[in-house]
């Protein structure tokens, strides 16, 4: 099953309407984004908590790592860059953290709230190589763009 991106995004936005909590909110798209999509094999986010620094957050799936330095990983250079990481392989990936053996492709979009400050990073691992396109990447950097921009 792949990601209907359209109603995932109106099941969101229904389903977060009026809620400003963060971690209400990040609870929510994981879950929905999880289950939205067999590739999907690990989801969540990693919350900015102090200089240079991220800890897990909600997620869904097997263990992750609970804290990760914007210097390292894929989850690190999306925070440390404020750039989408789109990675087909992340045995390639310099510094690549392997939180779960079982990856084998990533995607991670950096999180911003409504005064454009970095709040986290959005993490997807798939156990399937090159499992992510730029599609997957704009719909869901729209959907969290909607959600989070009212906090």
């Amino acid at each position: 099953m792949r990601a209907d991106y359209e109603t995932l995004a109106k099941t969101i936005a229904s389903l977060t309407e009026g809620e400003t909590d963060e971690v209400a909110l990040m609870a929510t798209v994981t879950c929905e984004v999880h289950h939205a999509d067999d590739r999907f094999d690990w989801t969540g986010f990693y919350r900015a908590v102090a200089p240079e620094l991220l800890k897990i957050g909600p997620y869904q799936g097997g263990h992750g790592c609970l804290q990760i330095p914007f210097s390292r990983g894929v989850c690190g250079a999306a925070a440390r860059t404020g750039e989408v990481q789109l990675v087909a392989d992340v045995e390639a990936f310099p510094g690549h953290i392997a939180c779960a053996s079982s990856t084998r492709s990533e995607l991670v979009l950096p999180v911003r709230n409504g005064q454009g400050e970095l709040i986290g990073v959005f993490d997807i691992d798939s156990d399937q190589p090159d499992a992510f396109t730029a599609e997957d990447a704009d719909h869901l950097a729209a959907i969290l763009h909607e959600v989070f921009r009212r906090i």
